[in-house]
């Protein structure tokens, strides 16, 4: 029987409702350099973080790059996310199962999310007391679906891979989770399907995060 010691959680599309803002502070960058990319472009790629989506709009518009020009509209894009913070919600559910986990399983915070944008909205927010750790795309060079940022979050928290367990909703997340050997619950709140999540084979496949009841039961087996 597996028992999980830890929940680690990703934040845009899954405790956090920041699709939106994303997608909109990806737009003003690109259309501020003269260039153009479709919401769905960016919404699709939420998850592996800003440095790798904006890499392939830039592809896909045909640009040539280089590192100093990609710095700069990175850091253009996390500044304009900034401003938006206030346009962000946490999903319903989020807080009360925070609530429920909180001092029966350490919990850590692993996005590919800017350490400016997280920060701020942790604070904002008032949920950064839950989390034993955050780790922030600042940290790892390697988006997902590499494993990295989890496995980086369970040496940080000193929990064993396999007693870690993924909150995700995207489909990089799920095969991240599972490249690292860690439990995995999928929920739809962000741009892939249930249909699509499920292909992915992750041990529990919730509608919402108000399904918390779910969560706990998989933890206590």
């Amino acid at each position: 029987m597996r028992m999980f010691k830890a929940v680690i959680f990703d934040w845009d599309g899954t405790l956090a409702d920041t699709r939106r803002t994303v997608t909109e502070s990806f737009r003003r960058v690109l259309s501020e350099a003269g260039y153009t990319i479709s919401d769905e472009f960016i919404d699709r790629r939420i998850g592996v973080g800003t440095r790798k989506i904006m890499e392939d709009a830039l592809r896909e518009c045909g640009i040539d790059f280089n590192e100093e020009e990609l710095e700069r509209l990175v850091e253009r894009k996390i500044e304009f996310q900034t401003e938006l913070t206030g346009a962000v919600d946490l999903f319903e559910g989020a807080v009360e199962l925070l609530d429920a986990l909180y001092g029966r399983v350490k919990i850590a915070l692993a996005t590919m999310g800017p350490k400016k944008v997280v920060d701020r909205l942790l604070s904002e927010k008032s949920i950064r007391r839950y989390f034993d750790v955050v780790v922030t795309a600042d940290e790892v060079p390697k988006p997902k679906p590499n494993p990295e940022i989890f496995l980086k979050a369970a040496r940080r928290i000193k929990v064993r891979l396999e007693e870690c367990l993924v909150v995700e909703d995207s489909i990089f997340g799920v095969k991240a989770a599972k490249a690292a050997g860690m439990g995995c619950v999928a929920v739809p709140s962000g741009a892939y399907t249930a249909e699509e999540l499920r292909k992915e084979e992750p041990d529990l496949l919730i509608n919402s995060l108000k399904e918390k009841e779910r969560i706990m039961e998989l933890i206590q087996q």
